[in-house]
């Protein structure tokens, strides 16, 4: 019964935020994609080669070596409160240009919510029978392509996005938006410029409630949400990625990504009133370029000590992970948590797929 109340309180609270303007919008889009890239805490702007960065960073797309890829991601998020996939397919469009195209699909959602804003009748009584299920899903549609752009080992790409967000009959917003990056390839050094949500990414939202779920809301002290709209302010992505050789078929890669918001002060290691700026740590250990040993470390922020509030500690979400690869198939899997400093421990598991396509008509000239 307790846990039924603190949901419904917890659907007012939300509904009642996107009434307002909020400052932080489509946060789900800013997980990340990829068990590779969470291994390394996301810090892959200068060294992702894969499907993935039609999210991280759309010119790595011209790294990927097949003719044709699929990429697909599980996430129990947030120790299995939420469901996170992702489903990207793509294919070469011209091997001398190295231009790709792909497709993405993402979904983070949270199933089987108790709505229990009709679980008291209108006489007082309470009435198990009235309460009734919802979801709360996001979802995002990338279309991406990345070409090779001179002579030199330079890269380009960019996304278009669609944004689909509901809370079960209650609300529900459609947002589009624009992604660009480029990205230089070197041999041992990478370099990588990335503009998220350039356009300003807009979700406009409208609400449907019932006369009957309005007086809820008004009982409960709480704002009925009216139609509104957000806006998500551009982040700028620098980074970079150093590899070290380890005989000829091992080494390790180091990654930086230093995200800069433009959406004023946050909670983050440098902050202003225009920007702040989030750096992302990773290493890879690459064996025999058959086993890769990941971890990283990103999100550090200052926060009160529970048991002193005068004193201040720095907190930071660590992230493992593991790939292998078998021949055209990659598996990966990455361990983290979301920074909790409640002790609640809320550890997420993420799984990946990584399938690359043979070249048949190359392979029957064979």
């Amino acid at each position: 019964m307790k846990q039924t109340f603190l949901l419904l309180i917890l659907l007012i609270s939300v509904l009642q935020y996107m009434a307002g303007q909020a400052k932080y919008s489509n946060e789900f889009l800013t997980l990340g994609v990829g068990a590779r890239a969470h291994g390394m805490a996301g810090a892959v702007g200068a060294s992702v080669s894969d499907l993935s960065a039609a999210y991280w960073n759309p010119a790595g797309m011209s790294s990927i070596t097949s003719p044709a890829q699929f990429h697909a991601m599980h996430a129990e998020w947030f120790a299995g409160i939420a469901q996170y996939d992702q489903l990207s397919f793509g294919r070469r469009f011209s091997e001398k240009q190295n231009s790709y195209g792909a497709i993405s699909l993402i979904r983070m959602g949270i199933d089987n919510i108790p709505n229990t804003l009709r679980l008291i009748g209108p006489d007082g009584s309470i009435n198990y029978d009235r309460v009734t299920t919802f979801s709360a899903a996001d979802y995002a549609a990338f279309i991406s392509y990345a070409k090779k752009i001179g002579q030199k080992n330079w890269y380009a790409g960019g996304s278009v996005k669609i944004i689909h967000r509901s809370i079960g009959s209650f609300g529900k917003s459609w947002g589009f938006g624009a992604d660009l990056g480029i990205q230089h390839r070197g041999d041992r050094f990478s370099f990588a410029l990335m503009g998220r949500d350039l356009t300003t990414t807009f979700n406009s939202w409208t609400f449907s409630l019932s006369d009957e779920e309005k007086q809820v809301f008004t009982q409960t002290g709480n704002e009925i949400p009216v139609s509104t709209l957000e806006q998500t302010l551009p982040t700028f992505v620098v980074a970079g990625a150093y590899k070290i050789n380890i005989g000829q078929k091992s080494g390790i890669l180091l990654g930086l990504d230093l995200d800069v918001t433009t959406d004023g002060e946050r909670n983050t290691i440098i902050s202003s009133e225009t920007f702040s700026i989030n750096p992302h740590l990773g290493i890879e250990v690459d064996l025999n370029k058959r086993i890769y040993l990941r971890s990283g470390i990103s999100n550090l922020q200052k926060v009160k000590d529970i048991a002193d509030p005068q004193k201040t500690d720095w907190i930071y979400q660590p992230n493992v992970g593991i790939g292998l690869k078998l021949g055209r198939l990659h598996l990966d899997y990455a361990f983290t948590n979301i920074g909790d400093v409640t002790g609640s421990q809320l550890y997420s598991h993420i799984f990946g797929l990584i399938l690359d396509f043979e070249d048949l008509k190359k392979k029957s000239e064979e």
